[in-house]
């Protein structure tokens, strides 16, 4: 391999970026003192073909050491060397200068000679590290653009890329990748979907897990554990050597936007990969760990950890927060991605002191950059050391997981009594929580289950967590599920407990998607899917965590079920309002936008402690929409139930009702029947819906 003839180079753009004479490398490093950039032919080549010594009078302008490489083609692999202070618990600096570094700014990643483990307890040379590629940036898009649906129609799948087409009953040319994704997309169009959320897919160290999971042959597989954030993971490509991250997520994209499919990214800012003092130095702490990271003022070689993972990034330090933003505005402007979801957001309320901030810079530049003005953003507001946000978490475009309407739903549908009141105000949007601060029904993201913690399955057939196969002594994974297993734990073959556990799975779904704010569900949650009562699958990169298409026979009443009740919330707009409701009649309507009921017409069973079925009438929006009357019945016992009066020239059709066997279950309007009485008998645990139309 030839040597390359270099010049100065520009501190702009970060990162590698290719032109017609060449290729531009630079990257951020405030306090280093030499910098080296090296050239590998192949993501396997054993040894650089050319290592650039920069020069601190040419190649640097403050923060920004930068170099231009003529004629070097895409292809390229490269890292850097960094040198500077290390006298790390004074300053706090981490620097290396036999340690080879992944650039931070990389828009594509390899990892054939990654080893997490040796380049922890190897301070010295070592070319156990990850390589960056020089990647081609173009790409023909079409007429491709995000699609940014209205958050009060999104209804939002959660999916992970591996895992949605590991499992050999999937049929795909390419399993577990993104070109996997693209050959399942009829199944979503027909589930109806309008979003799928991706567990991450920037890419992670999947060597990520304690040393006891790693001796039983487990990985990180969720991806919670970042170390690229410009690159998409090289897993989940066909050819990732060839450096075709970029072509292949952007494939997936645009084939996911012609079905009318958004796509939000799973993004971990508050931590990363490095893991605290005894974890590997990937990039971020050779490059500038005391910028990067909170650490502890009186010793900088310990690392604050409000994540429960061994380090906590520094958000709002302004390089960071810059870091951030444009890392954001790059996977919308040139991935064309809808949204974002991000974990354990509140970290990102923190400042460099680790107390909360009021006015956190990063989340408004987020909330206020023009980049991202129609693009979803959505927070999971809480972290690891106990700053929980719900409804709190500062700006007016943040929705948020809301986990108080996760909890008290499976309790209601677990049989809990005297839930009532508060069901009433998490099923109509959360009010309580988001009103008082100006914001909307859509600021709620409403969900039962997510990848953490029980799938839908599970939620319904175990009380306790079984989490054994993880190798941690069954000590990970929330204690607290707030799960009903119907009368046995685990497997049976009792079609009783078999039936309830359906019909409660149907209880949970019709619910969600009958609740105002923007519903999400877990993938395979459709089919019922189960992980064996296992609710911290993080690591199970295998069958227990993958998603077997066999369910989709074995389990397709379900799936059916799922199905057309998503299409009924999107014939019912009266479901999807952006205001929150407020028990009043506009003109031209039978009923107020709202009315709760109990057994009886116009008597909610708010003060009643035993209560254990709610009632409620939602008028409707559109002309051509009926008026709906929801009826969730939980407790273990019949209820004969009076339906509200209405004109004589219409009647309520039942459309649902959870009791009844498949196809009973859900009749669309064809096949509805009239009812003759003003009343209906609501089974135990069942939720029934009716519609009303003249007829």
């Amino acid at each position: 391999m030839r040597k390359y003839n270099i010049r100065p180079g520009s501190r702009y753009p970060l990162g590698a970026t290719v032109d017609s004479e060449g290729v531009n490398f630079s990257m951020l490093s405030g306090h280093a003192t030499t910098v080296e950039l090296l050239l590998y032919e192949h993501a396997d080549s054993p040894a650089p073909f050319q290592v650039i010594k920069l020069d601190s009078e040419l190649n640097r302008t403050f923060y920004s050491w930068h170099v231009f490489v003529e004629d070097l083609p895409v292809g390229i692999h490269y890292t850097w060397r960094v040198d500077g202070p290390d006298d790390t618990r004074k300053s706090g600096f981490r620097f290396n200068k036999h340690r080879e570094l992944l650039d931070p700014w990389a828009r594509a990643v390899t990892q054939e000679f990654w080893d997490r483990k040796r380049i922890s307890q190897t301070e010295g040379e070592s070319n156990a590290s990850m390589r960056a590629v020089v990647v081609e940036p173009s790409y023909h898009w079409e007429e491709d653009q995000p699609l940014n649906h209205n958050l009060e129609d999104t209804i939002i799948y959660e999916m992970h890329v591996g895992g949605f087409t590991r499992h050999s009953t999937s049929n795909v040319a390419s399993p577990g990748t993104f070109a996997g994704v693209i050959e399942k997309i009829p199944y979503l169009k027909e589930l109806g979907v309008t979003d799928v959320e991706l567990m991450p897919i920037m890419a992670f160290d999947e060597q990520d897990v304690p040393e006891e999971v790693a001796r039983r042959g487990l990985r990180n597989y969720w991806g919670y554990s970042t170390h690229s954030f410009f690159s998409p993971h090289p897993s989940y490509c066909i050819t990732p050597k060839e450096g075709s991250h970029l072509q292949e997520f952007r494939d997936m994209v645009k084939a996911l936007h012609k079905a009318g499919i958004g796509v939000i990214l799973d993004v971990v800012f508050n931590h990363t990969a490095e893991g605290g003092a005894d974890g590997p130095t990937i990039n971020f702490k050779g490059f500038g760990n005391r910028t990067f990271y909170h650490l502890d003022p009186s010793d900088r070689s310990v690392y604050r950890d409000y994540t429960g993972c061994g380090n906590t990034v520094n958000c709002n330090h302004p390089l960071v927060a810059t870091f951030i933003v444009e890392c954001l505005e790059y996977w919308v402007r040139e991935m064309h991605v809808d949204g974002f979801r991000f974990d354990l957001a509140s970290v990102l309320a923190r400042g460099k002191d680790g107390i909360p901030m009021q006015l956190p810079p990063v989340l408004w530049s987020i909330e206020l950059s023009d980049v991202l003005a129609h693009t979803k953003i959505i927070a999971e507001a809480w972290d690891a050391a106990g700053l929980y946000q719900v409804g709190a978490f500062p700006g007016f475009r943040w929705a948020e997981w809301n986990g108080r309407y996760r909890d008290v739903i499976r309790r209601f549908v677990g049989g809990e009594k005297g839930l009532v009141g508060e069901l009433a105000t998490r099923l109509s949007g959360s009010s309580d929580l988001y009103e008082p601060h100006g914001r909307l029904p859509i600021n709620t993201i409403n969900f039962v289950t997510c990848h953490d913690g029980f799938t839908l399955y599970d939620l319904v057939s175990y009380n306790e967590k079984h989490n054994e196969d993880n190798g941690e002594d069954n000590g990970d994974g929330t204690n607290e599920n707030f799960s009903y297993n119907c009368g046995w734990e685990g497997d049976t073959n009792d079609s009783l407990i078999l039936s309830l556990r359906r019909r409660q799975a149907k209880n949970f779904m019709a619910i969600l998607l009958l609740s105002q704010g923007v519903p999400m569900f877990l993938a395979g949650d459709e089919v019922l899917r189960s992980q064996r009562g296992n609710n911290n699958a993080y690591c199970q990169d295998n069958e227990l965590g993958w998603l077997d298409w066999a369910l989709t026979e074995q389990n397709k009443e379900m799936f059916r079920f799922v199905r057309e009740m998503i299409a009924f919330r999107k014939r019912h707009a009266c479901l999807r309002r952006k205001r929150f409701l407020k028990g009043k009649k506009q003109k031209g309507h039978h009923f107020p936008d709202i009315t709760w009921h109990g057994v009886k017409v116009n008597e909610p069973p708010w003060e009643d402690p035993n209560a254990q079925l709610l009632a409620f009438t939602l008028s409707a929006v559109a002309g051509s929409e009926e008026d709906i009357h929801v009826v969730l019945n939980m407790s273990d016992i019949s209820e004969q139930v009076e339906l509200p009066p209405i004109p004589p020239d219409s009647t309520w059709f039942r459309a649902v009702d959870t009791w009844q066997d498949s196809p009973a279950d859900f009749l669309k309007p064809p096949e509805q029947l009239p009812l003759k009485n003003c009343s209906y008998t609501v089974q135990p645990r069942s939720v029934v819906i009716f519609e009303r139309r003249k007829g």
